[in-house]
């Protein structure tokens, strides 16, 4: 189908301030672009508790924003990772998403501001949202949440992270996850696949993009076919926890998201695919100015707070 005529509106919009693509700025000025896009996301959702805490990391302390939707109960969490390249982004960017999926899930949501590329090169992402997910994990009574039922997440760069969290809770024996959300993830480094082509311009994120990100991040090509950097590699799916997987229609992430989704699928994990026709990358957070995303939210939160019902 066609873009969506919101969507396609806010493209015409971004293309008439004639902004500067992301592989042609300094990292700071792209790291800027991306906190001036959070401003889609509307009114935020209004929310029982929000506290700044940090929590011990691989090589110094992790900030972390954890959302309580309700007072006095113990609930289930997810541990929510944000997107933007492993290069952009941090806890400011992806605060409308996360009162949104506290809110709407009623669960504690723990957003982790993990070290960001090309400062810190992978795995120091991977392994920072490993830590926090331990740490929620092991500190579970501390925080008020059910242990049993704990959950990783995120969109693009953070989606990647929470499959990358999941296949290392799985290999390293612990800690239990009952469900990974995936939101237009990141499996693989860019191929030559048909959601690479149709949509390498255009779309809000690019294939040019993509592969700036992917150069900050990763340290050579080893890293690249690394299943903690691109899980799409990885050669067992055996063995991890149900997932939600959204794509979007015009991504260049698209089919890298749905061919991780047949993965799971094929390896006995339970998975649910849902993609968005006429839909670009990073709509989720732009519930300001797309009603597509505010559907796509309720489902989400809908998916979410039924899994962790059930937890492990």
């Amino acid at each position: 189908m066609p873009v969506d005529p919101q969507a396609q509106a806010l493209l015409d919009q971004i293309a008439a301030m004639e902004t500067p693509e992301i592989p042609t700025l300094a990292v700071p000025e792209a790291r800027q672009s991306l906190a001036t896009l959070a401003t889609l996301q509307g009114e935020p959702v209004a929310i029982a508790a929000v506290e700044e805490r940090s929590l011990p990391g691989p090589l110094g302390p992790i900030p972390v924003r954890i959302y309580r939707p309700i007072q006095g109960a113990r609930l289930p969490a997810l541990v929510y990772f944000h997107g933007g390249g492993w290069v952009l982004g941090g806890l400011d960017t992806h605060d409308g998403i996360c009162r949104a999926l506290a809110q709407g899930a009623g669960c504690v949501v723990v957003s982790v501001d993990y070290r960001l590329a090309p400062e810190h090169k992978f795995p120091a992402a991977a392994e920072d949202a490993y830590a926090a997910a331990r740490w929620v994990a092991a500190n579970a009574a501390t925080l008020d949440v059910d242990a049993a039922r704990i959950a990783v997440g995120g969109d693009s760069a953070g989606g990647n992270l929470a499959a990358v969290v999941s296949l290392m809770a799985r290999d390293r024996g612990g800690p239990g996850l009952c469900y990974q959300l995936l939101i237009y993830p990141v499996t693989d480094a860019p191929r030559d696949n048909a959601s690479y082509r149709e949509n390498a311009t255009g779309y809000l994120l690019t294939r040019d993009a993509m592969q700036w990100f992917w150069q900050h991040y990763a340290r050579g090509e080893a890293d690249r076919r690394n299943p903690y950097a691109a899980p799409l590699q990885a050669q067992d799916l055996r063995g991890l926890p149900p997932a939600l997987v959204l794509t979007a229609e015009y991504d260049p992430l698209r089919d890298e998201g749905e061919a991780y989704a047949a993965r799971l699928r094929d390896a006995g994990v339970s998975v649910e695919l849902v993609r968005y026709d006429g839909m670009i990358h990073s709509f989720l957070q732009m519930t300001g100015v797309l009603d597509q995303a505010k559907r796509a939210v309720h489902r989400v939160t809908d998916a979410l707070r039924a899994a962790l019902a059930h937890g492990r």
